[in-house]
């Protein structure tokens, strides 16, 4: 299975910037996206691979700064790499804060931009493959029983078999069992390893009763 390739999306509303960005970015091996509008962006939909939006700040319709802010709210995941012929110091400081890779103001050098692109790349894909890994985390808990879920979210506050019978109402041997199955099938031997897990699943212990 061979993994999806990496591709730089232009969106500026130039036709000749965007193909003169695009014959840079092919020339090093990229695939590309020439788009001229965030409206042509949000018909495309975003590639499966690892992505890079190279992103003009003054476009028609949405800008790039209004579109940064969207994405952000919808917690989209999305590296982008800022170009304009108008920045300024507060455009600057809003997209870095937004989380931009770079701000770079036409005219640039070619290796300014390839290097924030790498830089971008690198960046979704050390995202995707945390989201990869906390799919299969999520599939492992999910089958999980119910009473194995609350067995392991009390395992990993680190508390004693016996403490977590208590707990839950049920013998220390039963216990035990249903620990052994939450390892088993969480793929793990390890406790700090199956705590890692459920900090990622942000798996907090039901509320239980408490003891004197």
């Amino acid at each position: 299975m061979t993994e999806a390739p990496e591709t730089i999306i232009v969106i500026d509303d130039d036709p000749q910037i965007r193909e003169a960005l695009g014959g840079l970015l092919r020339s090093v091996g990229f695939a590309v996206n020439l788009l001229a509008s965030v409206g042509d962006f949000l018909r495309s939909g975003r590639p499966n691979g690892p992505t890079c939006l190279v992103l003009d700040v003054r476009l028609p319709g949405q800008s790039g700064l209004d579109f940064q802010l969207e994405l952000s709210r919808e917690n989209v995941q999305l590296p982008i790499v800022f170009i304009t012929g108008h920045g300024d110091i507060p455009m600057s400081v809003q997209a870095m804060k937004g989380g931009a890779v770079e701000f770079l103001t036409k005219p640039f050098r070619d290796q300014d931009l390839l290097d924030a692109v790498h830089a971008g790349l690198a960046r979704d894909r050390m995202w995707l493959e945390n989201e990869k890994a906390l799919a299969t985390v999520r599939a492992r808990f999910d089958s999980l029983t119910p009473r194995e879920r609350e067995v392991m979210a009390l395992v990993v506050t680190g508390r004693p078999n016996k403490q977590i019978a208590g707990d839950l109402g049920v013998s220390e041997i039963t216990v035990k069992v249903h620990r052994s199955q939450v390892m088993q099938k969480m793929g793990t031997k390890s406790l700090p390893e199956l705590a890692r897990m459920a900090d990622k699943l942000m798996l907090a212990p039901a509320k239980r009763q408490t003891h004197s």
